[in-house]
C-alpha cells in the first residue's frame, strides 16, 4: 500500500529547483509553506492552525517515509490525528474549573511528570526503531518523535511549556535533517526555533496580562 501511495505522489517528489546538488521537491515546498502558516496561527492562538497542521503532517509523512525517517513519518500521522483533538480543545476545551481553555502554565508537579514521561518514552521508541526498522539513526529519530508527542499535548491544552519543548525538538531535528540532506526542511526548523521563542514570549505575556486566577494549573 505504501509503495502505491508513494508512486502516486512521485510527480510531487520531482525537484522544483536545485541548489548546488541538493534538490528541493514540490512536496517539501508545500509542506513547508503550510507548516509556517500553522506556527504563525499557533503563536496568535488562532484555531485555524490545526487544519493546516493536519495537511502539513500528511505531506511530511510521505516525505519522511521516502527518506527512511520512520519515527518522524509515523509521528506525522499521530500529529494529524492529535491536530483534530487540538482543534476541538481550542474551540470547546475547558480547564479544571470549567472555564473556556486559556493560555496557562503547568504546575511544578506537572512539569516533573511530563519530563519523566519523556525520559521513559524516548529510549523505548529508540529501541523499537533500532530493532524493527532499517533506520540508520534510531535514537536520534526517537527523541524528536517522543518529545513532539509531549509538545503536541501541551500545545493542545494551551500550556506555555509547549514552546520550550518545541525549541529542543526543532534543534535536534535540524541536525537530523541536515544529515539526511533535507536542507529546506532543516531551514524550516531553524525558523521554527525562532518562532518558538516568539511564541514563548507572546504566550507568557498573555499569562502576565491575565487575572492571577489564571496562574499555574496542572
Amino acid at each position: 500500500m505504501m509503495d502505491a501511495l508513494l508512486a502516486a505522489v512521485q510527480p510531487w517528489m520531482q525537484p522544483a529547483f536545485v541548489v548546488g546538488a541538493v534538490p528541493f521537491t514540490w512536496l517539501e515546498l508545500v509542506a513547508v509553506a503550510l507548516a509556517l502558516a500553522m506556527v504563525v496561527c499557533n503563536i496568535r492562538v488562532i484555531h485555524w492552525g490545526w487544519p493546516l497542521a493536519i495537511a502539513s503532517s500528511l505531506l511530511y509523512f510521505l516525505l519522511f517515509w521516502q527518506y527512511r525517517l520512520y519515527g518522524d513519518a509515523v509521528l506525522q500521522i499521530f500529529f494529524a490525528v492529535v491536530a483534530g483533538w487540538g482543534w476541538w480543545q481550542w474551540l470547546r476545551g475547558r480547564d479544571t474549573s470549567g472555564r473556556a481553555l486559556a493560555v496557562h502554565r503547568l504546575s511544578a508537579r506537572g512539569r516533573a511528570l511530563n519530563l519523566l514521561a519523556l525520559g521513559l518514552t524516548w529510549p523505548l521508541v529508540g529501541w523499537y526503531l533500532d530493532h524493527y526498522t532499517d533506520t540508520d539513526v534510531p535514537y536520534w529519530d526517537a527523541f524528536p518523535t517522543a518529545a513532539s508527542v509531549l509538545g503536541q499535548f501541551l500545545l493542545g491544552r494551551k500550556l506555555v511549556e509547549n514552546w520550550p519543548v518545541w525549541i529542543v525538538v526543532n534543534g535536534v531535528s535540524v541536525a537530523l535533517f541536515v544529515y539526511k540532506d533535507l536542507w529546506l526542511t532543516a531551514g524550516l526548523y531553524l525558523v521554527f526555533i525562532a518562532l518558538s521563542v516568539v511564541g514563548w514570549r507572546a504566550w507568557s505575556r498573555q499569562i502576565e496580562a491575565a487575572s492571577p486566577a489564571r496562574g499555574a494549573r496542572r
